[in-house]
């Protein structure tokens, strides 16, 4: 129903994630129709851009456009800690919350072997060539609590155990500002896990 170009400008939109059909029309229709010719040159080469300059951080594995990232290199970050991540945007989430002033590792994914990724798949070797020379005293998993998240948490700090440190997890539980009896089962169970001293 549209022209071949349009069309595939939908589809590419559309292979984005967390864009449906209809999302990537709006997308498309808005560049085609209220975008200037050069605000959609300059989009494009933002893309391409990025494409070209963004590298993963050779310590931690970040995206990054230095080597290495604002944050590795940062002498006011503690770097006895480390906060182990599945992607980028995990770092983004911690980062908002002005609270960690630790350093960072990014597995990019996680254990699925029903998706056929496995530990070399993802970043972990590089994070045991961080720990050889023993200044890291602590490593917080902030895997995300599905079950591969779970899953990589648990083969990580059982690789970790030859080594001096101490293997923290994250909490989970009841989202603050909700109602307890909104919570499933897991949620409550993780939640009574992970209560702390008053």
């Amino acid at each position: 129903m549209h022209a071949t170009a349009i069309e595939n400008l939908i589809e590419k939109f559309e292979g984005l994630p967390g864009i449906g059909r209809r999302s990537a029309e709006r997308i498309a229709f808005h560049i085609l129709e209220r975008m200037s010719a050069d605000e959609a040159k300059s989009m494009a080469l933002c893309i391409t851009e990025a494409k070209e300059k963004i590298q993963f951080c050779p310590v931690c594995q970040n995206l990054t456009d230095t080597s290495p990232c604002k944050i590795c290199a940062s002498p006011k970050r503690d770097a006895s800690v480390i906060c182990v991540v599945e992607s980028p945007e995990d770092v983004s989430a911690i980062e908002s919350t002005n609270e960690y002033n630790g350093l960072y590792h990014v597995l990019h994914g996680a254990l699925s072997p029903m998706d056929g990724i496995t530990p070399d798949d993802i970043k972990i070797n590089e994070l045991l060539l961080r720990l050889a020379d023993g200044k890291v005293k602590e490593v917080i998993m902030a895997t995300n609590p599905t079950v591969n998240g779970t899953a990589t948490a648990v083969y990580i700090s059982k690789l970790l155990a030859p080594f001096d440190v101490k293997v923290t997890r994250i909490a989970h539980g009841i989202p603050v500002g909700s109602d307890i009896e909104y919570a499933d089962k897991i949620t409550l169970v993780k939640a009574l896990e992970g209560r702390q001293i008053m």
